[in-house]
């Protein structure tokens, strides 16, 4: 199916998506904090820039957009229209993921990562219930973790 706007306005649109300051992310910081986390904001003293570090658990929160991370979910879909200039960019954003999380694994910091699909749209999670569910990862051990929406 054609893009139903002009290449100018798709671009300008396009060009207006943050990549910081998201509205799930500020979702999950409103939340964060709300539970008592104090955190600091895209450190760049860590691999990525995560969206949200906790120093004093050693964990780093990615809040990542499923359009533009690639995930296997209903949120994301390849764009019809330059279809071989997405599918690049899209393969590069993955492939910049698994270095970052390699990286700061090294580095001894813990990491999870909320997908959008979690926070937003037909397989969203309850708000408590990822919140209940960050907390629990941050007291816990584990290394990594991930939160996606339902299945």
């Amino acid at each position: 199916m054609p893009d139903v706007v002009d290449p100018q306005t798709r671009s300008k649109m396009m060009s207006g998506i943050r990549g910081r300051n998201t509205r799930p992310e500020i979702i999950v910081r409103k939340g964060l904090h709300a539970l008592g986390f104090r955190f600091r904001l895209h450190s760049n003293q860590l691999p990525g820039k995560p969206d949200i570090v906790l120093p004093k658990y050693r964990a780093a929160i990615f809040v990542n957009g499923c359009f533009w991370h690639g995930h296997d979910c209903h949120l994301f879909r390849m764009p019809s229209t330059r279809t071989e200039f997405w599918q690049n960019k899209i393969v590069r954003n993955v492939a910049r993921d698994r270095e970052v999380s390699l990286s700061i694994s090294r580095n001894g910091w813990r990491q999870l990562v909320v997908w959008e699909c979690a926070l937003k749209g037909r397989t969203r999670l309850d708000f408590e219930s990822v919140m209940q569910r960050i907390a629990d990862w941050l007291k816990g051990g584990e290394p990594s973790g991930e939160i996606r929406g339902m299945a």
